[in-house]
């Protein structure tokens, strides 16, 4: 698979959740490139465990903003969150991305990851249909 993401910035990833899941699992750290595709880079992934409070995931997104990876994968870092805290733990991802690295997120609320993004990526098997008139939506609606 093959991806580009902007340095500097957020992006998150929109899309059925299976399909987002699969991206997160098809990115292979050990392939990250610079754009000219010589370097490589140094990813760090960031998840939480089931029982991790806002602080401990705060102190793991500070923690790869100090670190030397240029990639940030963030998968699913805020499951289990309150929305307040959810929130939270998305803002602090801006100053690590502004600093000089790509991060991508995938959350279990992309509605909220889309506050502190400023692209978007969209999983392939999102697929829409167009719906000829209103009569057809309401047969679909039910």
């Amino acid at each position: 698979m093959g991806l580009r993401l902007s340095v500097g910035g957020v992006t998150v990833l929109l899309g059925p959740a299976g399909a987002r899941a699969d991206t997160m699992a098809a990115l292979d750290p050990g392939s990250a490139r610079c754009a000219g595709g010589h370097a490589s880079l140094s990813v760090v992934r960031l998840t939480a465990a089931p029982g991790d409070d806002v602080q401990q995931r705060l102190a793991a997104v500070a923690q790869a903003g100090t670190g030397t990876a240029s990639v940030v994968l963030v998968d699913r870092l805020t499951d289990g969150l309150a929305a307040h805290d959810r929130r939270t733990v998305l803002a602090a991802l801006r100053p690590v991305a502004t600093a000089g690295r790509a991060v991508l997120v995938d959350d279990g609320d992309p509605i909220a990851a889309l506050s502190v993004a400023d692209t978007v990526l969209r999983t392939p098997a999102l697929a829409l249909e167009q719906v000829a008139d209103a009569d057809e939506l309401e047969q679909l609606v039910g």
